[in-house]
């Protein structure tokens, strides 16, 4: 039967609000432990899921009624037991649905609170007495699933409603009736909309420290690129070139091997750094390097560098630049010749890197790098879009490869990009 599936659906939802909660309290456990371990701030306790179970103890509010139904004191007994049930009934299948927005916005649901207040409004003009308190269980059902500007009207005409009924059955002395009716209305609302408002903020942290994370790793995994992708071809460049002088200029090919040496305790030292989140760039520096890797790999550096001086957050991105640049000069151009040119007015620096190769892969009898290339640039495009800048890339019309990047000398998102790119640990 619908109404059995009805039911079994709504206690399998039931079990996986209660296995989600217990889910989150052995998380929320876990994080104490931590915290008093680790001398942390401690967690929050994310509580158990409200459900319409909260709002089903005050149906004892009906026991009054049902009493003086039980004990025959009440005339036309079936037409009280059942409205009694019917009252009961919808009561429950409100309160339940009302903690589901999806179907507490349903017009199966309000349909569902208009008949409550019908039988209400029936059952306490006809009886009296003890019927006057379903009003305020009334008033429960309406503050659960009643929200936004409609509470106040709908709360306060269901005050007036109950105030009148409660005077015309036993006079000015039941007026507290449609007091505890206003109450119920609103403090049930304002509790739920509270709860609501707490579990979707719980909710946008959680998202929020997921993207964080996400962001660090995408940060790490291209600063790693970034540093491996340089470092381990400059190293490749000149194990080559050792091996090649080893036979016939031994003081030469040593000079290789100290700085290989060189070369991956630097390495070491900026990868600790990009973990930390510690590490800054620097043109002059990644310059520097330019033409020692170049030189190494026989292709012959030019470095014209004019203009004003430049922020530190503007020469990290650009040292980012040289690096990428140079290094797929080293390992895919082919090139003799390589020319880096640093022009910097008050308003904005330009940096080109051009080479004179075919952008064929350099022979070599060491296989290539798994994993190295092939995102380099794009990750620099959108580093230097964040920073108000561009970055171009492409085959030369007079031959070559030319990778061209053009940032504001102080734009409004600069400090974000450079955070963006080489974050700070907080």
């Amino acid at each position: 039967m619908s109404w059995m599936r009805g039911v079994t659906c709504q206690v399998g939802r039931w079990r996986a609000a209660r296995a989600q909660w217990r889910a989150e309290m052995e998380r929320f456990k876990a994080a104490q432990k931590e915290a008093r371990r680790t001398g942390g701030k401690m967690p929050e306790n994310p509580g158990p899921p409200p459900t319409g179970f909260a709002l089903l103890p005050w149906l004892l509010m009906g026991m009054g009624a049902f009493s003086n139904l039980f004990q025959g004191k009440t005339p036309n007994p079936w037409i009280g037991g059942v409205g009694l049930f019917a009252f009961n009934s919808l009561y429950i299948y409100v309160t339940f649905r009302s903690f589901v927005k999806e179907k507490r916005e349903a017009d199966a649901t309000r349909v569902a609170l208009a008949a409550m207040a019908v039988i209400t409004c029936g059952l306490a003009i006809g009886y009296g007495g003890s019927w006057l308190y379903f009003f305020p269980l009334l008033g429960l059902a309406t503050g659960a699933v009643v929200r936004g500007p409609w509470l106040g009207k709908v709360g306060l005409g269901l005050t007036a409603l109950a105030a009148a009924v409660s005077v015309f059955r036993a006079g000015w002395d039941a007026v507290n009736v449609a007091y505890g009716t206003f109450l119920s209305t609103m403090v049930t609302a304002a509790i739920l909309s509270l709860s609501e408002a707490v579990r979707e903020l719980r909710a946008a942290r959680e998202e929020l420290a997921r993207r964080a994370v996400e962001e660090e790793r995408l940060r790490f995994s291209r600063d790693l690129h970034d540093l491996l992708g340089h470092t381990l071809s400059v190293i490749v460049v000149k194990s080559e070139a050792a091996r090649r002088l080893a036979s016939r200029n031994l003081d030469a090919a040593l000079t290789q091997i100290t700085d290989i040496e060189s070369v991956g305790r630097q390495a070491l030292t900026e990868i600790r750094e990009a973990v930390t989140g510690y590490r800054e760039g620097s043109l002059a520096t990644e310059l520097d390097r330019a033409r020692s890797a170049l030189s190494a790999a026989a292709v012959e550096p030019v470095v014209v560098r004019s203009g004003t001086p430049l922020a530190p957050q503007t020469e990290a991105l650009l040292g980012w630049v040289v690096r990428e640049a140079v290094t797929n000069v080293v390992r895919h151009a082919c090139a003799t010749r390589c020319e880096i040119t640093v022009d910097s007015t008050p308003e904005h620096v330009r940096l080109t890197i051009a080479d004179n190769g075919s952008g064929e892969p350099v022979p070599s009898s060491t296989p290539p790098l798994p994993g190295i290339g092939g995102t380099g640039l794009k990750g620099l495009t959108e580093r230097l879009a964040a920073a108000g800048g561009s970055l171009r890339a492409g085959p030369s019309p007079r031959g070559g490869f030319t990778v061209t990047a053009e940032l504001p000398v102080e734009p409004s998102g600069l400090a974000d990009a450079a955070l963006l790119t080489v974050p700070r640990a907080g």
